[in-house]
């Protein structure tokens, strides 16, 4: 219980001010992302069906959606997502990046990410038929956090310090395969096959994604791991509009 709590309090910004812990019961909460995820995911739905009984508009719906995501986990996710922007746009060495990373202010290329993440992942959201809204926001927050799990067991940590080292360095494979039986098993029961297929295409984009940051930075920091959440989530809602969600599909 207590991992999980540790994974709730590092995704979310639910005041549960766990402290004095070790690295090892830290590194340990990562095996709790998707079950995380999955209660982003419930929350997101609790507020959809209370959206519908309110008669929203759906592109109000969806909007609202996606920012009580962004709301409820500190907007950290789309942080990671601007600096990673500004380092990797900004056609500088290693080094330089790492600064740009940690930079607290965000350049054009960063606002232009977050702008854009946040307008696809609605208009996507928008887009998904009523039946399979619930299934989006679910499969959404539970797969992009297990691309978080992915990412952290697979590569290296860039940086020598820093919060997302932490849970990198204690990545064994018990964790990894924690995290992978619970993910394949929330996969299925929300969207059947198409869900482990939705769970397989998530996982090879974090590989794509993840080894391509080790080519550009030898690793992988926590606004990496931010950015690859928010576009996982992105992915996920288009493979259900691909799979047939769309309004007029």
């Amino acid at each position: 219980m207590n991992s999980f709590l540790l994974a709730l309090q590092f995704l979310t910004v639910i005041p549960l001010r766990i402290k004095d812990v070790d690295e090892r019961k830290i590194s340990r909460a990562a095996g709790y992302f998707p079950l995380v995820g999955l209660l982003l995911g419930l929350i997101l739905v609790g507020i959809n069906s209370c959206l519908s009984i309110l008669h929203f508009p759906g592109f109000a719906a969806a909007i609202i959606l996606i920012v009580s995501l962004a709301v409820i986990t500190g907007g950290m996710h789309l942080d990671g997502l601007a600096d990673t922007a500004d380092a990797f746009l900004s056609g500088k060495a290693k080094d330089e990046m790492l600064v740009i990373m940690r930079d607290p202010h965000i350049g054009v290329m960063g606002v232009l990410s977050i702008v854009a993440a946040l307008l696809i992942k609605a208009a996507l959201l928008y887009s998904i038929s009523a039946p399979l809204k619930i299934i989006a926001l679910l499969l959404m927050c539970v797969l992009s956090r297990w691309g978080a799990v992915l990412a952290m067991s697979l590569f290296p940590y860039a940086r020598k310090d820093g919060k997302a080292g932490v849970y990198i360095r204690g990545m064994n494979r018990g964790i990894l395969i924690f995290a992978l039986i619970t993910t394949l098993f929330f996969s299925f029961l929300i969207w059947q096959f198409k869900g482990v297929f939705a769970l397989l295409a998530i996982s090879g984009c974090v590989y794509l994604g993840a080894g391509f940051s080790r080519r550009k930075i030898d690793g992988i920091t926590g606004d990496i791991l931010g950015a690859g959440i928010e576009l996982a989530e992105v992915v996920v809602l288009f493979i259900v509009c691909s799979a047939g969600g769309l309004i007029n599909g």
